[in-house]
Parts: structure tokens; sequence; C-alpha cells
């Protein structure tokens, strides 16, 4: 199992770039982060902290399709990729919803998984061969070239798959994988895999061979119950930015769903914040001491086919932005040394003992 991370890049530059420093030292396979207007742009960070990791993978989660021009995206990747020797994924979508809206963008009417999947096409042809030529239904190039060139042979592209069943087949049929936000029930995470499964028998794929990553917010301290409020008081505003279908899947009913939304419309943000009970911030974020963090993510996604857990820490300075609540909880660097004392080691521990079970059934 591959453990990463995902941090926001609102924190003071030097911070998050300490932060990066640190998850490469305690051994995360990757740490991405968010391509989106509200937060301050990931590619210079991520330069800035390229030449000050070693191992650590990174790039952006997602890379907004809708408002990043495909090969101007090869591009800032490309550089990103050299820059960092060859350690740069890339999960590409249409784009956060809400922020289209304020864009002038209605993502609905401009066939989002066709243009993404377009986009992918473009991408690949132009990662990998720095040329392009291509009329098609949403780009087109003629002889564009790029002397911006990845030290990978093959970036991996994935797609930022959430309310299914098209997109998680998309990720099977032709992406590398997924990396897949806000599923916190078994049947929501067994559902991405059907359809992943479905997409790659399709195209004559083994749906094991991707990167299978499952995003999950993270509220993490030694003080369970204060971190689980602080998880509470978040959720009001990150429901709305959830798929009705996807929020089914997590254990919701359209009775719970409904008066949050409305509020949120509404622009009365403390009322939804209000009508979010315990029960429900439990379903939507994994919360507590790093036993009990580490406990539901083991009972989420042991034995269902997901490889990559992509954590994304949530601490007193984005409560603070998400709610304008204040919090005394640990910060982003404390709860990523948090995660690696109680989580990583249990999922170690089962690497290990998959890795024994081949090796006596080889001998047998």
């Amino acid at each position: 199992m591959k453990i990463s991370c995902l941090l926001v890049p609102d924190y003071p530059l030097q911070y998050c770039i300490e932060a990066i420093e640190l998850a490469d030292a305690l051994g995360f396979h990757g740490v991405y982060t968010a391509d989106e207007i509200y937060h301050k742009d990931m590619y210079v960070l991520l330069g800035a902290a390229a030449g000050r990791t070693k191992n650590i993978r990174f790039g952006p989660c997602v890379a907004p399709i809708a408002l990043r021009e495909p090969t101007q995206l090869c591009q800032a990747i490309a550089t990103l990729d050299e820059l960092s020797n060859g350690r740069v994924d890339c999960v590409i979508a249409i784009g956060n919803f809400m922020m289209l809206g304020q864009c002038g963008i209605e993502w609905n009417r401009i066939k989002p998984l066709s243009r993404v999947k377009e986009a992918y096409k473009v991408m690949r042809t132009f990662l990998d061969e720095g040329t392009i030529t291509h009329q098609g239904d949403f780009f087109r190039y003629q002889g564009l070239f790029t002397l911006a060139r990845p030290v990978q042979k093959h970036v991996p592209i994935l797609i930022g798959a959430m309310k299914g069943p098209k997109s998680f087949e998309a990720a099977g049929e032709m992406f590398d994988g997924t990396h897949s936000a806000c599923n916190y029930s078994r049947q929501a995470i067994d559902y991405m895999i059907e359809h992943i499964k479905i997409g790659a028998e399709r195209a004559g794929r083994d749906w094991r061979q991707l990167d299978i990553g499952a995003v999950f917010h993270i509220f993490v301290g030694p003080d369970s119950k204060l971190v689980k409020a602080a998880a509470r008081a978040v959720m009001g505003i990150l429901v709305p930015a959830i798929p009705t279908e996807q929020l089914e899947r997590n254990g919701f009913t359209s009775a719970e769903i409904q008066p949050i939304m409305e509020a949120f419309r509404a622009g009365d943000f403390p009322a939804a914040m209000d009508l979010v009970t315990p029960d429900m911030a439990e379903k939507l974020a994994i919360a507590g001491t790093p036993e009990e963090v580490g406990s539901r993510l083991e009972s989420l996604v042991t034995g269902t086919g997901v490889n990559h857990l992509i954590l994304a820490p949530m601490d007193g300075l984005i409560v603070k932005a998400f709610a304008g609540k204040d919090f005394d909880i640990p910060d982003a660097k404390q709860q990523l040394r948090l995660l690696r004392e109680g989580v990583m080691p249990l999922f170690q521990k089962q690497q290990t003992q998959k890795e024994a079970e081949v090796c006596e059934a080889t001998i047998k």
C-alpha cells in the first residue's frame, strides 16, 4: 500500500516547503496539492520544493481541464518533472464545480467527461512526443511543439474521479488510475472498484496494475473529542461539493442532505454547519487519535483493491478558513508525524504479511 499526503498550499510558502520536506523524510510516497484559483500557485511551490527533496513524488490533484489548456499543463508538468528528476504524477478532472461556476463556466454544458478524455489523449501525445497535430471536438492543434520534456518516459496521468460510474470506468479503460475523493464507506469504495474493473476489462487491461488511490480528509490528534469537533465544523461546507449520488453511497439520505444544501445555497454557512450532526461528520471525515484513524482506514480499504492512500491532514488553519472557528488541534506537520507513527506501520505490516504469503505459496 502506497501512502501519500495531500496538502493545500494555503500556508506561508516556507511552511509548505518544510511540510513537503518533512513528508519526504518520513517516507510518504507522494505529496499532492490543489491546482485551484483559491490557493497559492502549486507549480511554483513544487518547483521550489523539488530541489529540497529526494524521493517523494508530487503533482496536481487535480488539475482543472476546464481552466488549464492541456498542452500548457503539459509544459508545466514536464518542467516540474525535469526539476524533480522524474518524480511527477498528474491527476486531471474537469475542475471544482463551484469554482467553475464562479468563473462563469456551466460545467454540465461542456460535456465534462468527454472533454477530460480528449484532454488525456492530447496530454499523452504531447508529453510522450513533444509535438501534436490533433483535430478533436474540444481541442485542435497543428504542428504544435514544445522543448519542455519530462525525464520520465511515461508520466502517469490519472483521473480525479468522484461521482462515477463512467469516470471510474474511464480510469480503468484509459488512464493510469484514479485519485478518488470522498469514499467514506465500503459501499462507496466497492462501487469505485467495480467500475474500474469494468473499464479495465473492456480495454483488456489488468486493473490491479493501476494506481487506485483513495483521498481522505484526516483530522488526527491526541484529543479525539477535539479533532472530531473540528471535523464536524467544516462538513457543512464540504457536503455541497460532493455529488448527491456519492453522498448516498456514503450512507446519507435525501432528508439529511437537503436542508444542508438549502442553507449553503442561501449563504447561511453557520446554519449549514449546525445541521451536520456528529454522526454525519463521522461518515464524511476520518477523525480521532492515530489509533482510531488507522483502524478506520483499515476497515475501509483492506481487501478492496485500493492500493494507494492519499491522506489530507486538516489542521486549525484550514478549519478556520473553512468554518471561521478556532480549534487548537495539531498543525499539518504534527499530523504528518502522527500519521507516520500511528498509521503507516499498520499498512507496512499488511504488506509484509502479504509478501510472506506470496513467498510461502511460491515455495509450496
